[in-house]
């Protein structure tokens, strides 16, 4: 099959393959080969692809109501945000359509509430390695390298602090200094968990400074580290929290949450024409039900534990340097620079390719879907030991 795609904007280098259909943990090309997808679409499908649940939510709200547009009430935006609620620390929800426009929402939100309560504070202490999207305001807040050069001048009032280092945050902190933003586990920087003594000194010094405490759980939130929301492992509340990825399981839905106290929006101050529409919260509430379901993330704990296994006994069979992670969110620590190979190499993988991602080069990630089975991760782990093994 020839694939044309001239008219395709070029952002990345993608392969010459096109996906025609998945199910579960198992995408399909245009070929007819098959793929074990440890991608899904960087943590977003997280009950797979095709999953029932959310097939149905979308066909029945889809025969219904669609957009009545945002200036109104729908039934599955009430619905998703007294689920959210009801299973937090947070009193209030606003939805969007990415995790970079709910982190955009946290940065106003904060800097509103700078403004009213805290002599126009507006500083956002963020973090080396962080990723918070692509607007220029959350690319700021980023600390991937190269980004404060790329769409120069960027969006001031981000100072980067080191993550698991408390002094670094406390030298920063002054009286321009509204909130602390981070995510439980940066992602894109490698799988780094934050560690829990320094979640906690956080909290404290966040409430001690009167400064808002931001959660990004655009990639560890909704269940991928075995708990609801991945701040929960530590036993703290946050003052505002960001979901995305998978809170729509593959629909872009996104969330912005906040407590009575901090959420401060006034009309005019936040808004968006497809933001809480039906047909998305529908599937977002199929979601999180899901996920709520008994038992469903003790598995993930369970099954995250299982890839621990799996990758260490991996690691020590091959003299690499180990793994890390909180449930389904890993990451192999490999002993060079092969990433980018092993990549290349699963994904060409005959008869069934492996899909994989390696966001640093001496390190692959796993993303799974939370319903994964534990053969499909010896499977996996299977197939990555001949591919590291064949790279000299």
């Amino acid at each position: 099959m020839t694939i044309d795609t001239h008219s395709v904007m070029y952002i990345t280098k993608r392969p010459d393959l096109v996906f025609t259909e998945g199910q579960g943990s198992w995408l399909l090309d245009q070929n007819g080969k098959k793929y074990l997808d440890f991608l899904q679409g960087w943590a977003v499908n997280c009950l797979g692809h095709s999953n029932p649940g959310m097939i149905e939510a979308i066909e029945k709200q889809a025969k219904k109501v669609i957009n009545p547009s945002p200036a109104f009430y729908n039934e599955p935006m009430i619905a998703l945000s007294n689920l959210l609620t009801a299973n937090s620390c947070f009193d209030k929800v606003f939805f969007a359509n990415s995790g970079a426009e709910a982190n955009e929402g946290a940065i106003k939100l904060a800097r509103k509430w700078g403004k009213l309560h805290k002599n126009n504070a507006f500083e956002i202490i963020t973090f080396n390695h962080g990723f918070h999207g692509r607007t220029l305001a959350t690319m700021s807040a980023s600390g991937k390298e190269g980004w404060d050069t790329m769409f120069a001048p960027q969006v001031p009032g981000f100072p980067k602090a080191e993550l698991n280092d408390i002094e670094s945050v406390k030298k920063l902190i002054n009286d321009k200094t509204v909130a602390i933003m981070l995510e439980p586990v940066q992602g894109e920087g490698g799988v780094i968990p934050a560690d829990h003594q320094f979640m906690r000194d956080l909290r404290e010094i966040t409430k001690k400074n009167k400064i808002l405490l931001i959660v990004d759980e655009v990639q560890a939130g909704c269940g991928r580290t075995g708990k609801l929301f991945a701040h929960q492992l530590y036993n703290i509340n946050p003052d505002i929290m960001t979901l995305g990825k998978g809170i729509g399981g593959g629909v872009p839905l996104a969330a912005l949450l906040a407590t009575d106290e901090v959420a401060c929006f006034e009309p005019g101050d936040q808004g968006g024409t497809y933001n809480g529409n039906p047909l998305m919260t529908a599937v977002g509430f199929s979601v999180i039900s899901q996920l709520l379901a008994p038992g469903f993330l003790d598995e993930v704990l369970a099954k995250g534990q299982y890839l621990r296994e799996l990758l260490l006994d991996l690691s020590k069979e091959l003299g690499l340097d180990g793994e890390r992670g909180e449930g389904l969110l890993r990451a192999l620590k490999l002993n060079r620079d092969i990433g980018p190979e092993i990549v290349e190499r699963a994904r060409n993988l005959e008869p069934i390719g492996l899909l994989l991602n390696s966001p640093r080069p001496n390190l692959i990630r796993f993303m799974p879907a939370l319903n994964i089975s534990r053969e499909e991760l010896k499977q996996m782990v299977d197939l990555l030991r001949g591919v590291i093994k064949s790279i000299k």
